[in-house]
């Protein structure tokens, strides 16, 4: 597997394997091992999903003994929520002009 590195954090997201590793970590923070247990992936793939995953901001780590414990990173996470809101409220608000044009035009009809 080539290695993917992005800060990017929809770039990240792109890919099924790491959007699972997100869905596991949403539940509850996990090393390595139990997080390839859950995926079709070797441990090897599943470090190199995280790793990128953490370039983008989306999972952070910290130690205990020798494993490296993996759980989402409430900052990243939250920016990606600001930036999809920000995405529907333009959406919503593009839509009401376009609604408010269209009643306009029955109006002066």
């Amino acid at each position: 597997m080539a290695t993917y590195e992005s800060d990017d954090p929809w770039s990240a997201l792109g890919d099924p394997t790491r959007r699972a590793i997100m869905e596991c970590l949403a539940e509850r923070p996990r090393a390595v091992g139990e997080l390839a247990e859950e995926l079709p992936v070797s441990r090897p793939a599943v470090s190199q999903h995280l790793k990128v995953l953490k370039n983008a901001g989306l999972v952070a780590e910290r130690s205990s003994g020798t494993r490296r414990i993996y759980r989402l990173n409430p900052a990243g996470v939250a920016a990606l929520r600001d930036q999809l809101d920000t995405f529907w409220n333009r959406a919503l608000t593009g839509y009401q002009d376009v609604a408010e044009e269209s009643e306009q035009r029955k109006e002066q009809s």
